[in-house]
């Protein structure tokens, strides 16, 4: 079994009060993840909130009602709550009532659960977000020299537990993850009409990895108005399909103000919404996936070591750019990701010229492992 690297902090945060709250996108490990833990505690009881009995039980929840159906038992596990109605307002009563059991519930859409618990639960729970596998945890299952090694594999096919544990047959398992996962939550929750202009925005945004995106632009290719395609945006980013990074902007005048980048959560499934799994070899995206590949994974990294970053990109009305920033204690770091070491970034002089004091590196695949270790 794979260790996620997670399963530590939230052993660590059991019994202290509050619920703990695990989400993140279907099949990346959430109901695996706490299983594990399971095993490692004695009086559990488990609800599955895709089951149609389970939503029945829990609704017109009351204390007397959980207590009942809960018992004696000591940890509740409920796996993809955001199913349940009303699951905020049980999490609560069990909280409330019952200080001495402990909660942990997982949900894969954000969007849907984030919403029904965030009032309920204020000041109630920890909550964290599972990725699917990262560079570190793959090194720790095999090792470092191995899974670079597979980097170009990981560039292609990503980091799904399924596609790792099965990479014969990435393409296709890659293939049905897309069909049948990467939009079932959006469509159940979102009130979504449009399911193929939500599909051809996907694809676009696929398409702009590591490009300044015009939600105009968007628009008028979609065929959707820009407020729709905003508002699509916006859902596919709390359902952990793509993340933004925003543009910098303090100091020099010819900056980009409020602009966006686009990336998705996983390489594989970003080749998967546009099909193209060829060798890197005879691609011209190539830097475009080490991109998105090196920002992931240094995401993951912060996360588990529990470092709290500002992040960034920069670029100037003239196309000077910088890939990365991150903005941490005051200080400013400003990296280039190169699959070609060799190639400068053009940008740097200027960056430097406005930001004296900020730090720069070049991340290619020579030096990656520290950056995402």
């Amino acid at each position: 079994m794979i260790k996620r690297f997670l399963e530590k902090n939230i052993i660590s945060r059991l019994f202290k009060g509050k619920a703990i709250i695990i989400l993140g996108a279907r099949q990346v490990g959430k109901t695996t993840l706490i299983n594990s833990i399971i095993k490692k505690k004695k009086g559990t009881i488990l609800f599955n909130g895709d089951e149609s009995d389970i939503r029945e039980i829990f609704k017109n929840p009351t204390s007397t009602k959980l207590k009942t159906l809960i018992g004696d038992k000591e940890l509740v596990v409920i796996d993809e709550a955001q199913n349940i109605e009303n699951i905020g307002l049980a999490l609560k009563l069990l909280i409330d009532n019952y200080p001495k059991i402990q909660i942990i519930a997982t949900g894969s859409s954000a969007f849907e659960l984030s919403n029904s618990l965030n009032e309920p639960l204020t000041g109630r729970k920890y909550e964290y977000e599972l990725f699917p596998l990262s560079f570190g945890e793959m090194s720790n299952f095999t090792s470092v020299l191995e899974e670079k090694r597979l980097l170009e594999h990981r560039l292609i096919y990503g980091y799904y537990p399924e596609i790792v544990t099965k990479s014969n047959y990435a393409k296709e398992l890659l293939m049905q993850l897309t069909n049948s996962y990467l939009y079932r939550d959006i469509l159940n929750f979102s009130n979504i009409k449009k399911h193929a202009k939500l599909h051809k925005l996907v694809q676009a945004l696929a398409l702009q990895i590591g490009n300044e995106v015009s939600f105009n632009e968007l628009a008028n290719l979609v065929g959707l108005n820009q407020e729709t395609v905003e508002n699509y945006i916006d859902i596919l980013e709390k359902s952990f399909v793509i993340f933004r990074l925003t543009s910098l902007s303090r100091n020099i005048r010819n900056e980009l103000k409020k602009s966006n980048k686009f990336y998705f959560y996983d390489n594989g499934v970003r080749n998967a919404v546009i099909k193209y799994f060829n060798n890197l070899t005879i691609r011209a995206d190539v830097g475009a996936l080490w991109e998105n590949f090196i920002i992931i994974e240094r995401m993951k990294r912060n996360q588990h070591i529990g470092k709290f970053v500002n992040s960034y990109f920069w670029r100037t009305t003239s196309q000077q750019e910088i890939d990365y920033i991150e903005e941490d204690n005051g200080v400013i770091y400003a990296y280039e990701f190169k699959w070609n070491k060799n190639k400068k970034a053009k940008g740097l002089n200027r960056f430097l010229k406005g930001y004296p004091n900020s730090k720069f590196e070049i991340i290619s695949p020579e030096n990656f492992e520290k950056f995402i270790l």
